[in-house]
């Protein structure tokens, strides 16, 4: 079986993860059996963009209101009538909990009768396979897949293909998210579903298409890799007149919308998580009128979609009207400010800025100041011993960065005399090995033969000198001054001199009485 929560983990961005992590905290905590399901999976295993997490929960996630609150998720919204709550997670992550549920549709047109059910009986409510999917989160089970579809074939046919012959009638909304589906994969529909497709559209069943489900169509576009491409393709099939009868691709700010979606990319590159959903949708309504535009805001469930939308362009103004102040006087004032900035506000102005300055400073920020980091010697740095290790690193770097995109250090060698003062002091110098006097030469061992405490006798080889002489030998010359040294005799074995005495100990012998004949003999 394959393993799909590894699969997950690296699909997924940190945040995304962290937020898996929270809602399974809050879930576990009050109980509640929690499954990630539906669009989620199906980008997962794809490979495509993972743009939101889909949670399905078996009870009433909207009693979970208050939990994700304490955690620090933003409530964008929630929707009484199937039980489902709209989220941002930290990190600027969207999510949709929803509860297990079934639909049951009385009469095409009337909204469903629905109940709360087992996971079971909410992938077999979904439309299309590659959506009929969901990973356990749960103790127990956690990594296992419920595919009751074979949806993950069909994801490796590349193929759409809804659940039962009633799918489009019973939610016409099923249509568009077809089209939509198709162009953004370049996915075709199943032959069978492609009959069925072609027969609902020719029945108008979408006419009975509900407010709800509008709502939540206008506001997918939002999020698309390339909206455009999917509002020309809805176009064509009529669709885009069901989200708004005024709404066209000439309405649309195409060389805006192009210039929008290059820049994201070249932010994303640069390690930014930008959500373009508010400037997409921008563009995207671009030449409508006010009215019409409000009352696309009024049909879309996400709150935080239709704030950030709304005041978009104010936010943009204020930041522009910063960047021609005192306080983006200088290059390292202005990259103080856009680096506080929020990323969708720079990558609105990057578009949308008339006046040059705002637009060249933007510009800097993106490309030419970030080519100045590469003039920071860090070689040298490391040779100075300034390095991650030290507390200052943060600020001396910093420091560097902004004296060079300001152009107060010109060269290398400027930038060298800046940064040796902030070296720290080399370390000392190893001790060095001791060198005391090693340890006193032992008797060999035909000096410890016999008895304990007894003298070896002076007779042949095996006699040793005694422990006196042992100590003059063992003593370096340069350390003797003179015969004075030696304050005792060598001693003799059976009153001659021991054989085995050294020379030097011979040929100079303490001084003592010599016998009466040898002195008078002498005197003679």
């Amino acid at each position: 079986m394959a393993d799909y929560i590894y699969t997950m983990e690296i699909r997924l961005t940190p945040d995304q993860m962290k937020g898996v992590n929270l809602v399974q905290e809050i879930a576990r905590a009050a109980g509640i059996t929690l499954y990630l399901t539906g669009g989620a999976i199906r980008d997962i295993i794809s490979g495509f963009t993972i743009r939101d997490l889909d949670f399905t929960v078996q009870g009433n996630p909207l009693k979970l209101h208050k939990d994700f609150e304490r955690a620090g998720a933003q409530v964008a919204g929630h929707d009484e009538d199937v039980r489902t709550l709209f989220l941002v997670l930290p990190g600027n992550v969207r999510a949709e909990i929803g509860m297990a549920r079934t639909e049951v549709y009385e009469k095409v047109g009337k909204a469903p009768v629905i109940a709360p059910a087992s996971i079971q009986d909410d992938l077999r409510r979904r439309d299309f396979t590659v959506n009929a999917m969901a990973l356990s989160l749960n103790e127990g089970s956690r990594g296992l897949l419920l595919d009751p579809f074979n949806g993950v074939a069909d994801i490796e046919a590349k193929l759409l293909r809804v659940l039962h012959n009633y799918s489009f009638v019973e939610d016409p909304s099923r249509l568009i998210r077809a089209t939509r589906f198709a162009a953004r994969f370049h996915w075709p529909l199943e032959e069978r579903t492609q009959q069925r497709y072609d027969a609902a559209k020719e029945n108008k069943y979408i006419e009975h298409i509900s407010r709800s489900a509008v709502g939540h169509e206008i506001a997918q576009l939002a999020h698309e890799d390339d909206p455009l491409n999917v509002v020309k393709a809805l176009e064509k099939e009529d669709w885009l007149k069901v989200l708004h009868p005024h709404w066209s691709s000439a309405k649309v700010d195409t060389n805006g919308l192009a210039q929008l979606m290059k820049t994201r990319q070249q932010m994303v590159d640069l390690g930014y998580t930008v959500d373009p959903s508010a400037a997409v949708m921008h563009f995207l309504t671009a030449r409508l009128s006010d009215k019409d535009i409000s009352d696309l805001r009024r049909q879309i469930p996400r709150k935080d979609l239709i704030e950030s939308w709304r005041d978009i362009e104010d936010h943009a103004k204020e930041l522009a009207k910063r960047l021609t102040g005192k306080e983006a006087a200088t290059p390292s004032r202005t990259w103080n400010l856009l680096s506080s900035a929020r990323p969708e506000m720079i990558l609105f102005l990057a578009v949308t800025a008339r006046q040059q300055t705002v637009a060249q400073k933007i510009k800097n920020f993106l490309t030419k100041w970030r080519q100045v980091q590469q003039r920071i010697p860090l070689p040298e740095m490391t040779e100075l011993l300034i390095t991650p290790a030290l507390p200052e690193y943060p600020k001396i770097a910093r420091d560097v960065f902004m004296l060079l995109i300001d152009g107060k250090l010109r060269s290398r060698t400027e930038t060298l005399k800046f940064l040796k003062p902030f070296a720290p002091p080399p370390p000392p110098p190893p001790p060095p090995p001791r060198r005391g006097r090693g340890p006193k030469a032992a008797a060999p061992p035909a000096a410890v033969a016999g008895k304990k405490g007894e003298v070896a006798k002076g007779k042949g080889k095996s006699a040793v000198a005694p422990p006196v002489v042992a100590a003059v030998l063992t003593t370096p010359p340069s350390k003797v001054k003179g015969h004075q040294q030696v304050k005792a005799a060598p001693v003799k074995a059976h009153g001659k001199p021991a054989k085995h005495a050294p020379k030097a100990a011979l040929k100079h012998p303490a001084k003592s009485k010599r016998p009466a004949h040898k002195t008078k003999a002498r005197k003679r």
